[in-house]
């Protein structure tokens, strides 16, 4: 008899998990060849790269909730779908127009993949009488969520060197028609619903409002985040109102989109959430902001800096299996916050005359810090989150983890505004340093994680 979580089970959705980061990361090494080909200038290619951000901090939690309502494998498969048409659509795009349409499409459908995935999981694990699935599993979907971001930028500049820029987007449709047929193949399909709903029904479940509210007011912050080297403060007034009209909203819905009362009453789940984002800010610092360093002030190609970031994406991965085997959370947690402290203190040292290997062992250490950050906070959100709502909740977790990387990059953007110089890296590490210093503070006195010591089961 096969086993539950079989290769079969599993392979699908660590495909479509992984589409997300690598597209993330990949179009860096793209930017300029699109504006040469496309002959537009190259500041407007920076809108690829924010519209994938904005379109997958908002659908994250989105598609999560739309799994819980109409089927996490149905949604899976509409992501995948619409990551096939963004494939061929901007490998084929005549203006920057198609292109950043091609974006959005990829951004909205990779974003269905890791909370519909997450709650196939569950489902999985429930029907076979599993308090939590096993280890490997959830590690897995990290390595494949996570641990691939850094891949992308060295795959991204073989593709492009090699193949053309189009190859980017092109790369996604072969993936994507794996992915479909295995997950029709393989992945069983979603119970009969009980009852017959009617259209307002629909709409009440799924809190279409609430989308709405929390889609308006992620976009605001994000610009926000954004505009930082000018600050747009109309944004951040217009983000304040928003998710204060949001909170309010959503205290009145009968199934909120966003369970305020959950995330005030559940703190565990809030400072987890937190936490991600403050060690995912100091690893996208170093995959964008010292690697802009890296080729202004050595003067390094873009193969070469995504090379150097090899060992991250291989360090992490290699770390993510055991963790998620033993079930750890509290010990990874801990580590990622005092390593990412400890290559914060290595990015304030570096300056153009460092030696490569220093180089080399910041991003070893920050390898190890996105694996256990990563598989950490999975499991901690796991086991804290309501089941009901996993789906919602995963994506969150993928959202605060968006919005470190868009404050990094303004960081990076601020820092660096003229030039990226000696000077301009070691702020960039003072800042690391501070933003590690209060990480370390949310994991170390966080009791609630002493629970998840040992074996662990859901609340």
């Amino acid at each position: 008899m096969e086993k539950p979580f079989s290769w079969r089970f599993t392979t699908p959705l660590f495909i479509g998990s992984a589409l997300n980061p690598i597209n993330s990361s990949m179009i860096a090494t793209a930017l300029v060849p699109i504006a040469t080909g496309l002959g537009v200038p190259i500041g407007q290619t920076a809108s690829l790269v924010t519209a994938l951000y904005l379109a997958s901090a908002i659908a994250q939690p989105t598609a999560g909730k739309l799994a819980a309502v109409f089927g996490a494998r149905r949604v899976f498969v509409v992501g995948i779908v619409l990551v096939l048409l963004g494939g061929v659509l901007g490998g084929v795009a005549p203006s920057l127009a198609m292109v950043l349409s091609a974006r959005v499409l990829i951004g909205l459908g990779t974003s269905c993949a890791y909370p519909s995935a997450m709650m196939l999981i569950q489902r999985r694990a429930a029907q076979t009488g599993m308090e939590k699935p096993p280890g490997g599993v959830l590690g897995g979907l990290q390595i494949a969520g996570m641990a691939t971001a850094a891949l992308g930028l060295p795959i991204g500049g073989v593709i492009v060197q090699t193949i053309g820029w189009r190859w980017v987007f092109f790369i996604n449709v072969p993936a994507a028609l794996i992915a479909l047929a295995a997950t029709l193949i393989w992945i069983p399909r979603d119970p009969v619903p009980q009852e017959r709903r009617n259209v307002r029904g629909v709409l009440s479940s799924i809190d279409l409002a609430g989308i709405i509210g929390f889609g308006l007011a992620t976009i605001a912050l994000l610009l926000f985040l954004f505009s930082l080297q000018n600050p747009n403060w109309t944004m951040l007034a217009a983000a304040v109102v928003l998710f204060v009209a949001l909170t309010l909203s959503e205290l009145r819905a009968a199934s909120p989109f966003l369970d305020v009362r959950l995330l005030v009453r559940n703190g565990a789940l809030t400072r987890t959430y937190i936490r991600f984002a403050l060690v995912g800010l100091c690893v996208y610092v170093v995959m964008y902001g010292v690697t802009q360093w890296m080729e202004a002030a050595r003067g390094m190609s873009a193969l070469s800096v995504g090379l150097l970031l090899l060992p991250m994406g291989v360090i992490s991965g290699v770390i993510v299996a055991p963790i998620s085997k033993r079930n750890l959370v509290r010990g990874p947690v801990i580590v990622a916050a005092v390593a990412s402290l400890i290559g914060s203190i290595g990015v304030a040292f570096l300056t153009s005359d460092t030696n490569i290997a220093w180089i080399i062992a910041i991003t070893v250490v920050f390898g190890v810090v996105l694996g256990t950050a990563s598989s950490g906070n999975q499991l901690a959100l796991y086991l804290e989150a309501p089941p009901e709502q996993l789906g919602v909740a995963s994506g969150l977790l993928r959202t605060f983890g968006y919005i470190g990387s868009i404050a990094s990059s303004a960081i990076a953007g601020i820092v660096f505004h003229t030039e990226a110089t000696d000077s301009g890296v070691r702020t960039i590490g003072a800042i690391m340093i501070v933003v590690s210093l209060i990480a370390v503070a949310f994991t170390v006195f966080d009791r609630s994680l002493r629970r998840h010591a040992g074996t662990t089961s859901h609340a």
